[in-house]
């Protein structure tokens, strides 16, 4: 069971006052309208009119409405049951402009329908490939979302195409006073202040624009001459099914779907870790249900005429920095958005926010979103084979930014690989852990000289093998410690002559020590020593360290056959 954190105001499964979800679903859906921007991105590339972008908007607005409730169920396998809204994200922009380039709108509507049905598949084998996402891989996914939100945040903070020289001041201060008026309620509010720095931030950031001119009367007549009320339509267009095009596309959306998958498990492990003070890993059944979401998520899209969606991790940064993680928000928050492709008038709205208010929110995100990763990187030990899982891929996909232009002769078909850091980074983590796996022992043995308590031979050993394995470095530390009172015991009430064998095994869910040795079997008492016991000589200090042993294991077995005694110190994981 889930240990709440006490930095929480409402977790995942506690429900707000009615008021209170409202306005934080609001709140979401203001975060969530960021994404919208992918779709002008492509309908820009390709040549569509306004009018067709805004169609593609609502429908991708009434998927991820679909998308956000189902999401935050929990019904047999459907659903992660958190709060982890999807929208428009980097990870099919890339290839969904080959496909619009190729054939249009029809062509990405119809790639996008089958990249829900492929993740709905991938959900069902998620426990298989379970081994791709070990913990300094998902993490590195969540800090590489992060990363990817700098630079569409901070070259909106700051308007690096203007002309003026030393930058666009008036953009740099709507964009500064934004990021302030979300960063002061978050770090120094009380109470429920805590909870809204996103609708803090937004009507300063909208007012400073008018003031500074950055936001034109001319944007408001975009919003006044749209109706109050209309029904949504998919765009009607021609398209030939093309199998030789389709199956040229497919290994652009392949990738793109796994770093969208993987984006989605780091991003519902970061949720579970927000909601669980002693988070040891993540739960893949939620894990593949929050899969099935945004396969169902996907297909509606596709079928509706909206492009890719995913996990949308800037909600889920905007849930830890306000300490709403409820899941109660999904209904209204799902509600909102569907509710705002019938009334063009408000979802205009959201669509003429100003860039340098977008750039603040998306700086704002993107700090816990980073830093959340760390975390989840830093929950395992990391030897020189994980420090090249997490260095390698973070170099080379920050180079996509770093570097610009750098990978623009690798083959079209590939493009989308090389397009972003989540993607590069994404695909060489996955492939790099595996790779690495090769070698590593899950079973190790040592040996224990019976008449030297070498402290230091079992340190080097447990933190060697703690770090290839990958476990958590409090589970090595009591591993140690039992380990060392063990042998310490037998040393020096004499139990034995011979050396101590130790087999040490691992998995994701369990560290055993397997102990051998000719002698007498040591005792692991469960009640401490008493007050008047001898702990410097005779039957305290024998009765001290078997204490002890029992005390940092989670269970200890012991059995002496012919002299021969075998001993497992059991340790969760």
């Amino acid at each position: 069971m889930a240990t709440r954190p006490p930095q929480l105001i409402y977790s995942v499964n506690e429900t707000p006052p009615r008021p209170i979800v409202w306005i934080l679903a609001l709140q979401h859906v203001a975060v969530l309208s960021v994404g919208w921007v992918f779709v002008v991105l492509i309908g820009r590339e390709l040549g569509s009119s306004p009018e067709e972008a805004q169609s593609v908007i609502r429908m991708t607005m009434i998927a991820s409405g679909i998308g956000v409730i189902v999401q935050a169920l929990r019904v047999g396998s459907l659903g992660s049951g958190y709060l982890c809204p999807f929208s428009c994200g980097p990870a099919f922009v890339s290839a969904s402009l080959l496909a619009g380039k190729a054939g249009g709108w029809a062509l990405i509507f119809y790639m996008i329908a089958l990249v829900g049905l492929l993740e709905g598949l991938l959900s069902r084998l998620i426990f298989r490939l379970r081994v791709l996402f070990p913990p300094e891989v998902t993490g590195l996914v969540v800090t590489m979302v992060g990363l990817e939100l700098v630079g569409l945040g901070c070259s909106r903070f700051i308007d690096v195409n203007s002309n003026t020289p030393g930058g666009n001041y008036p953009v740099f201060w709507v964009a500064f006073m934004t990021l302030v008026s979300m960063v002061a309620p978050t770090v120094w509010a009380k109470g429920k202040f805590r909870l809204y720095p996103v609708l803090f931030g937004l009507p300063v950031g909208y007012l400073f624009a008018m003031f500074t001119g950055v936001l034109q009367p001319a944007d408001f007549q975009h919003v006044l001459a749209a109706p109050w009320f209309e029904a949504p339509s998919r765009l009607v267009m021609d398209f030939s099914f093309d199998p030789i095009l389709v199956a040229t596309l497919i290994p652009a959306f392949f990738i793109a779907t796994m770093s969208s998958m993987i984006k989605t498990v780091g991003d519902i492990s970061l949720c579970q870790k927000i909601n669980d003070h002693d988070w040891k890993r993540a739960d893949m059944n939620s894990v593949a249900g929050g899969i099935l979401s945004a396969g169902i998520t996907n297909l509606a899209s596709g079928l509706l005429g909206g492009i890719g969606q995913s996990t949308f991790s800037s909600n889920v940064g905007l849930s830890q920095a306000t300490g709403a993680t409820s899941r109660a928000i999904a209904v209204p928050c799902g509600i909102f958005l569907i509710g705002l492709a019938f009334f063009p008038r408000l979802g205009f709205g959201f669509s003429i926010m100003p860039e340098p208010v977008m750039g603040a929110v998306l700086v704002y995100v993107a700090s816990f979103m980073i830093v959340g990763g760390l975390q989840i990187i830093t929950t395992r030990m990391l030897d020189a084979r994980k420090t090249f899982v997490v260095g390698i891929p973070l170099i080379f996909a920050l180079s996509v930014k770093i570097v610009p232009g750098l990978y623009a002769g690798v083959p079209a078909g590939l493009q989308p690989l090389f397009s972003s850091i989540l993607s590069l980074g994404t695909v060489l983590a996955v492939l790099l852990n595996l790779v690495f796996r090769l070698g590593i022992a899950k079973s190790v043995n040592m040996m224990l000289e019976p008449d030297v308590a070498d402290n230091g031979k079992i340190f080097s050993f447990m933190e060697a093998q703690g770090a290839a394995w990958g476990a958590r470095p409090e589970v090595i530390q009591r591993a140690t410690v039992a380990l060392t009172e063990l042998h310490e015991g037998v040393v020096v009430q004499g139990l034995s002559t011979q050396p101590l064998q130790v087999e040490a095994r691992f998995d994701e869910f369990n560290l055993d020590l397997y102990v051998r040795y000719q002698g007498h079997l040591m005792e692991f008492p469960s009640g401490r020593p008493t007050p008047s016991a001898n702990l410097i000589e005779g039957d305290g200090m024998e009765h001290l360290s078997g204490y002890l042993v029992r005390q940092y294991s989670d269970t200890v077995e012991g059995r002496e056959t012919e002299g021969e005694c075998r001993i497992q110190l059991h340790f969760d994981h």
